[in-house]
């Protein structure tokens, strides 16, 4: 026995289903919207000092604080992740892919900042670095990509948001 197979066309329901269905071989457009706001949100979480999980990160050493402050500029911030030249914060890019999104710092530090390591592993520190994880998705984001997806898929189907 055959399952019986029902077709539906109408002016509406059939061009917005094409739409989706172009929306789905394409999405780069998605995906560069998604990462317009990792690179939006990682930037966000600078000023609280939080990963993505919502843990604090580890405080800047003594050592780290002292070296900062002795440089010349007027801009000692003793805040984790916050050096004199704001570099980390203010270089987080994204790179769209068909079926991804990349994000991060170009800045030689940044997996070090992220990842952590020991002065043993690395002779070039003054000392041991706490991980300050500032990339990754948070609760709050995987909500939020939910809903950028979901308007996307309602924009490409003609529906309004």
């Amino acid at each position: 026995m055959t399952t019986p197979t029902i077709i539906i066309q109408t002016d509406e329901i059939t061009p917005a289903l094409e739409r989706v269905w172009a929306a789905l071989e394409n999405p780069l457009p998605l995906m560069q919207h998604l990462g317009e706001y990792f690179v939006k949100s990682t930037i966000d979480r600078f000023p609280s000092g939080r990963a993505p999980d919502g843990s604090v990160w580890a405080p800047k050493s003594p050592v780290t604080i002292a070296a900062q402050g002795g440089r010349r500029t007027n801009r000692l911030d003793t805040r984790p992740l916050f050096g004199p030249s704001g570099a980390l914060s203010s270089t987080i890019n994204y790179e769209a892919f068909p079926d991804r999104v990349e994000w991060g710092s170009p800045m030689v530090y940044a997996a070090m900042q992220q990842f952590g390591g020991s002065k043993s592993a690395f002779p070039h520190l003054w000392g041991d670095i706490p991980a300050r994880p500032f990339l990754g998705v948070s609760a709050e984001d995987e909500v939020q990509v939910l809903d950028i997806i979901g308007d996307y898929l309602s924009e490409a189907a003609g529906e309004p948001l």
